[in-house]
């Protein structure tokens, strides 16, 4: 009797032991999920040189610096990848002067999540980081919505600099579809069928290199041709300023003074916003990709 006693109470310790590692394991106090290329959020990627951090997990607030919009237009909050995302129906956010967005950045990388259609009249602009008096600010990230027919699913991912200095203006993005005569120079097509769906947008300019690149959901999806920017002696990326960042439209449209009528704010979702003053490389903006798609 003693020794059924015994292995009855062995038993239970050792179910009870089970139980607790099961539940453990189904927890936020259990066993840490492994990492994806070396990290274990998105926050940890480039951390040192990230400047600025957009969540809009139901308020436009920039983190880094703790700053709010000075104007919203057209934003509602809806379920997003990570949290909530910002849901801009000819809707924008604009901001005051951030210091860290102004300065020191001749090399730079932009991260968003997008949900946007094309509509076969006017881009879609993700982020602006505007210069006086211009439609086209220092730094725009965006999408050619504009050129396809709207029933397409193929979106054109681009981003564009303009320098207030010799390097002048330079952009890079994807080509859709490609002509013999121009694969046969180098050019290499990326139909990137997104539209309507959520994506993982990243810009990357190196300024030592001179590399502009466009990746979509972890890929590089930029046309090559069109990635080497400027010449041998072209001078490093420098901003005019004053700058401020407007975050879905081109200043002229927030402020309204649109150029034309294809100058409108964006129609479309963003989530997840981050900027670095670096060149992030193709291991870091793939695990971004996979971290934040997991919720991570």
């Amino acid at each position: 009797m003693k020794t059924i006693k015994i292995f009855a109470f062995a038993l239970m310790a050792t179910s009870g032991a089970l139980l607790t590692s099961c539940g453990d394991d189904e927890s936020d106090g259990g066993t840490p999920l492994p990492p994806i290329g070396g990290y274990n959020s998105a926050d940890e990627v480039g951390a040192s040189d990230l400047v600025a951090y957009w969540a809009l997990n139901g308020n436009g607030t920039e983190s880094k610096s703790n700053t709010n919009p000075t104007a919203t237009t057209g934003t509602t909050w809806v379920s997003g990848v990570k949290g909530q995302a910002a849901n801009l129906s000819q809707g924008y956010m604009v901001y005051p002067s951030i210091g860290a967005l102004s300065a020191g950045m001749t090399s730079f990388t932009i991260s968003t999540w997008v949900k946007a259609f094309n509509n076969g009249a006017t881009g879609t602009v993700f982020l602006s980081l505007s210069r006086p008096n211009e439609w086209a600010g220092n730094i725009n990230f965006l999408a050619e919505t504009g050129w396809q027919p709207a029933t397409s699913d193929s979106l054109t991912v681009k981003g564009q600099i303009v320098s207030n200095n010799a390097l002048g203006w330079q952009d890079s993005r994807n080509t859709i579809k490609a002509s013999p005569e121009d694969i046969a120079g180098g050019h290499i097509a990326f139909p990137n069928k997104i539209g309507g769906q959520w994506a993982h947008a990243v810009l990357v300019w190196d300024g030592s290199t001179r590399m502009f690149k466009v990746y979509v959901n972890g890929q590089k999806i930029s046309n090559p041709v069109w990635e080497l920017r400027g010449g041998d002696d072209s001078p490093a990326f420098a901003f005019a300023t004053p700058t401020y960042p407007v975050i879905g439209a081109f200043a002229t449209a927030a402020s309204g003074n649109p150029v034309d009528a294809w100058d409108k704010p964006m129609t479309g979702q963003l989530d997840e916003m981050r900027v670095w003053k670096k060149a992030l490389n193709q291991a870091d903006i793939n695990a971004l990709y996979e971290l934040e798609k997991a919720g991570r």
